[in-house]
């Protein structure tokens, strides 16, 4: 079977995008990558309506994204903190892709507004591909893609 001929109803990019494939949710995620946590903080730095941050708060929380912490401040009604699960930390890689993409096509003159460096090295980070035997870097000319075992013929 080709890949033309192969239905992409079992797609894994197409159920990611399914759960975190819109701008707002994508900018959450890197808000609470980055640290943010609280309703209010979220709010101000991404500056979407309450409306829609609730909205994607409330998606990402059911698709195990995040995970709800409550916490009260004092003189204040109990409120939760948003945290990346597992799952949710699980999609730095994505986020750090787009943003060296990013880096590398749509930024001008003034650089990134987020410098993100090895910790024992002080090298910049960058995502690469690799085969699971570790040959890193890997380039679109040396790999090869067909469909896989979940692939079901195109009705």
């Amino acid at each position: 079977m080709e890949w033309l001929e192969a239905s992409t109803e079992n797609c894994p990019v197409q159920r990611t995008l399914d759960v975190v494939g819109e701008k707002w949710t994508l900018l959450i995620l890197r808000d609470a990558v980055n640290g943010v946590r609280r309703f209010d903080d979220f709010h101000r730095h991404i500056g979407l309506s309450e409306a829609v941050l609730s909205d994607r708060l409330r998606k990402l929380t059911a698709a195990g994204i995040l995970r709800t912490v409550p916490y009260q401040e004092p003189g204040s009604r109990p409120r939760n903190e948003y945290r990346l699960t597992r799952k949710g930390w699980d999609l730095w890689p994505v986020l750090m892709a787009l943003s060296q993409w990013g880096e590398a096509y749509t930024l001008d003159s003034e650089g990134p507004v987020l410098d993100v460096r090895h910790t024992d090295c002080g090298a910049p980070l960058r995502v690469v591909v690799e085969c699971s035997a570790e040959h890193s870097a890997l380039g679109p000319g040396e790999v090869t893609a067909r469909p896989g075992p979940g692939a079901r013929p195109r009705s």
